[in-house]
């Protein structure tokens, strides 16, 4: 039986305008946490230009697996191993990266693993989309994301919501430049990096 996750399938649509946008110009796209599956094989479907690589950690590749073959796609690559918080990744150059709903599960020296990752696959001019739930300036911007991050912590304490400003300084050191920074629904957001 497939996964499934409701929130993927609630925040196809928003995300999907998010990235007709930001993605117009690149072609190959890496996708960190695929989870399910569901955004890999809705977004390829909707974006036939780009070729989509899902990849997540070995316990999830069965459950992408299912969602790809269902839709059959020829723009969409096999989903590979990759866990954002190794030190190595064994990927080529990629022109984009996204990744939806991962640093606020991660530890923080993950996260600071993970943008070095993505600063050393990613393509001078290349494009990094990050969504989620993000706070500002320390603060949350809303009751839900707070009630959210309660409940991160209580699951692991060393998860939570990510701080804008840590983030934007971790994207600055691998290179990267905010380009755009997209209100989206339920209180998250999506923030666009450029490499430079």
């Amino acid at each position: 039986m497939k996964p499934y996750s409701p929130s993927s399938d609630e925040n196809k649509e928003p995300i999907l305008t998010v990235l007709r946008e930001v993605f117009a110009d690149t072609d190959t796209v890496l996708e960190i946490g695929s989870g399910t599956g569901q955004h890999a094989a809705y977004f390829a479907k909707h974006l036939p230009h780009l070729v989509w690589q899902a990849s997540d950690v070995a316990g999830s590749l069965a459950g992408i697996r299912m969602w790809l073959d269902e839709a059959a796609l020829p723009n969409v690559l096999p989903p590979m191993l990759l866990d954002a918080a190794d030190e190595r990744w064994l990927i080529s150059l990629v022109n984009a990266v996204f990744s939806a709903n991962t640093v606020h599960i991660m530890a923080w020296p993950q996260v600071e693993r993970m943008f070095a990752g993505i600063g050393n696959v990613l393509r001078v001019n290349g494009v990094f989309a990050l969504y989620g739930p993000f706070n500002y300036g320390g603060a949350y911007t809303s009751e839900s994301n707070a009630r959210f991050d309660a409940w991160l912590k209580a699951c692991d304490p060393l998860s939570g919501v990510r701080d804008f400003d840590a983030l934007d300084a971790l994207a600055q050191g691998q290179g990267m430049s905010l380009i755009k920074d997209y209100a989206m629904p339920a209180n998250n957001r999506t923030l666009v990096w450029r490499k430079v």
